[in-house]
């Protein structure tokens, strides 16, 4: 007999154009683990809408988002992909939380905290996020969560929760564990500095090779005379180090020729990308289906989750 594959879950925001800091950080190991996991992946348009507040930014971001994720190789037979808001019960469930949790607990939130050291007048939804992430989590009894070292605390919230539920309520709901992908490190940006949106230091993922080209050529190097280590750490993202130290040393002081090198190999990987992402844009229905598909998918998991928690708390 076969032994069952765990239940993998993952959200991501819609909430802007990738780059390849997002790919190598945590796009492509969905891909990776699509085959070892009974695999969920959900947009987090609820939670995109802490910051995202136009409908038609939405929409578009939302839209792109789903296209991101096909284009890159997750596979609709293998993976159930699917818009939180589709399946209403997220918020039902993030409520019932909420009247189990105390304020000083989401207080300790890292979102909050730095929210907080900043003087920003924070919304009640970026306050109350645990507890949405908790219900996303727990409606589908995973049992791992991807995510980076500096998100782990969220992965310790839904377990939290699902303890203080189970303890009052009685065994409901499965604690996850959180899986940190070891061998990734921060992507750096063209400027040094962690690939962000907000330092404006990324290499798009989809974009034109004109502007792929531009951005690695201006990727910051040293003048010292030893490789430079900001187009180094990108490239050793696509190539074995061994081989890269190899060739690093045999093109020493060469930084135009490196940097052309690095754009040969990004290409190499982003263009059959950008490929599948234009096929899937041309045709709406095909991606139209796999939406409903998942969330039909989605919905009956998480259905029966909330009559059984209906009928543990006497609803």
């Amino acid at each position: 007999m076969a032994e069952q594959k765990k239940i993998l879950l993952s959200g991501v925001k819609p909430t802007g154009r990738p780059h390849i800091g997002n790919y190598f950080g945590a796009m492509k190991q969905f891909v990776d683990l699509q085959d070892s996991y009974h695999t969920y992946v959900m947009v987090a348009d609820y939670h995109a809408l802490t910051s995202v507040q136009n409908k038609e930014d939405m929409k578009s971001l939302t839209h792109d988002l789903i296209l991101d994720y096909l284009a890159i190789g997750l596979d609709p037979e293998k993976v159930i992909l699917f818009r939180q808001s589709d399946i209403g019960v997220h918020t039902e469930l993030a409520w019932i939380f909420d009247c189990i949790t105390t304020m000083p607990y989401l207080m300790r939130a890292h979102a909050f905290k730095d929210g907080e050291a900043k003087n920003k007048e924070i919304n009640v939804g970026v306050f109350n996020y645990p507890m949405l992430m908790a219900a996303d989590i727990l409606l589908y009894d995973a049992e791992v969560v991807p995510v980076g070292r500096d998100q782990k605390q969220h992965i310790e919230y839904a377990r939290d929760t699902a303890q203080k539920f189970n303890n009052l309520f009685g065994e409901t709901f499965t604690l996850p564990q959180d899986l940190i992908i070891e061998d990734v490190e921060t992507v750096p940006g063209t400027d040094g500095q962690k690939m962000s949106k907000s330092y404006n230091n990324t290499i798009p993922l989809f974009c034109s090779d004109e502007e792929l080209e531009k951005a690695v050529m201006s990727i910051v190097t040293d003048s010292s005379g030893e490789l430079p280590k900001n187009v180094y750490a990108i490239h050793k993202l696509l190539r074995k180090e061994e081989e890269l130290r190899r060739i690093y040393e045999e093109k020493k002081g060469k930084y135009k020729e490196l940097k052309e090198m690095l754009l040969d190999d990004i290409k190499k990987i982003v263009v059959p990308m950008r490929a599948r992402r234009e096929e899937f844009e041309k045709d709406p229905e095909r991606v139209k289906k796999i939406l409903e598909d998942g969330a039909a998918r989605a919905k009956a998991v998480a259905l029966a989750k909330m009559k059984l928690v209906r009928e543990t708390i006497g609803l």
